[in-house]
């Protein structure tokens, strides 16, 4: 009987999918399960990473026919003969900073690569060291200067090293930028609040008074790009992929303890792409239990923000930050903007035409 051994099993940060690596007396896989949560949303992805013995010189239809994962056809192979069996010790699995995502390391050389953008579309697709030619299992990895996807998981392993160091570490850098950057425009830092939860990566949000306006912004989310924006996006996922939230009350029709309350929304709105394997963006609503008396949630929009172009976020990795500010929205706009394509959008647009801005005071429904 042709049995499989576990060699690696490596949840995300998130705990949403988990990375597995087994071998059979035939061949060598890497996998990315789905929890049981996220079962119905994707499906698992399987990337082929070795032969152990000899290339069927055909598609391996006997071993699919029979459940079992199958060997690759030699016109594909590296290594006709097949490769030595994978040791467990030599097996690293890195996973995206997007947490969906993950690549397998192999005595610190890259062995094969699945993409995040893999999970969101209807068939696998993945990379392998010891694929040389593309097929229905398998994509050659080839190297860094052929493979996006080679560069790529180079780049998040240097990324997750930063993280990792005691000296040098990113953290303190962006805290003081992005805190003297809101001090600037919002008056100095009344509060400080942490909202990571004392796991990676570290998030909070400030509080700040001007004129009257409790204003509160968060630190941190934008460390991590968002799932789904590279397929959704592709070319200008740069510019969609990474957020910070904001939101302003006036002092005049909320206290500073309700303030505080209604903020409190964005330290959980902070956790949800990647708990949730989702992404937020322009026009986006969200439903929240700390809505103001009377409102279901929020909608999420930079236009809210007069002049945005005033408030430019400093890049993370290369990337521009996009700051949403949260506007609290009724039930019956929430419900209209989510049965709507681009009802969203249309919200913002009329919130915009009512004169709503960045700053929450008591409205009329638009719908």
């Amino acid at each position: 009987m042709n049995e499989s051994t576990l060699l690696a099993e490596v949840s995300n940060e998130n705990q949403t999918l988990v990375a597995v690596v087994q071998q059979d007396s035939r061949a060598a896989y890497f996998y990315i399960y789905p929890t049981e949560e996220q079962s119905e949303r994707f499906q698992v992805r399987a990337c082929w990473l070795r032969n152990l013995g000899t290339a069927p010189q055909q598609e391996d239809r006997e071993a699919i026919e029979a459940g079992q994962p199958p060997m690759l056809a030699a016109e594909y192979c590296r290594n006709l003969a097949g490769e030595a069996p994978l040791e467990a010790e030599g097996l690293t699995v890195i996973w995206t900073e997007s947490d969906d995502g993950a690549a397998l390391w192999y005595h610190g050389q890259l062995l094969a690569v699945i993409p995040g953008w893999s999970l969101y579309i209807d068939h696998s697709v993945c990379y392998s060291a010891s694929c040389i030619k593309e097929s229905a299992l398998v994509y050659p990895l080839g190297c860094a200067s052929t493979n996006t996807q080679y560069a790529l998981a180079e780049k998040t392993r240097q990324f997750w090293r930063s993280w990792q160091r005691e000296e040098g570490n990113p953290w303190p850098a962006m805290q003081s930028a992005y805190q003297a950057l809101y001090a600037q425009h919002f008056g100095p830092v009344v509060q400080y609040y942490a909202i990571d939860q004392g796991r990676w990566p570290p998030m909070a949000i400030t509080q700040h008074e001007r004129d009257g306006i409790y204003y509160f912004l968060t630190i941190g989310v934008s460390i991590r790009p968002m799932p789904w924006v590279e397929i959704l996006f592709n070319d200008d996922a740069s510019l969609h992929r990474r957020m910070e939230m904001a939101i302003a009350i006036d002092g005049q029709f909320v206290n500073e303890e309700n303030a505080i309350q209604m903020a409190s929304a964005l330290a959980g709105f902070a956790h949800v792409p990647w708990a949730n394997i989702t992404w937020f963006g322009e026009g986006h609503t969200l439903a929240s239990e700390v809505a103001p008396q009377g409102y279901e949630g929020y909608v999420l929009s930079s236009s809210f923000y007069p002049g945005p172009q005033r408030l430019v976020l400093p890049p993370q990795y290369g990337d521009p930050v996009n700051i949403f500010w949260a506007s609290p929205v009724f039930a019956a706009e929430r419900a209209r903007a989510q049965a709507t394509p681009n009802g969203g959008h249309e919200l913002v647009n009329r919130l915009r035409e009512q004169g709503i801005d960045h700053i929450f005071r008591p409205r009329q429904q638009v719908v």
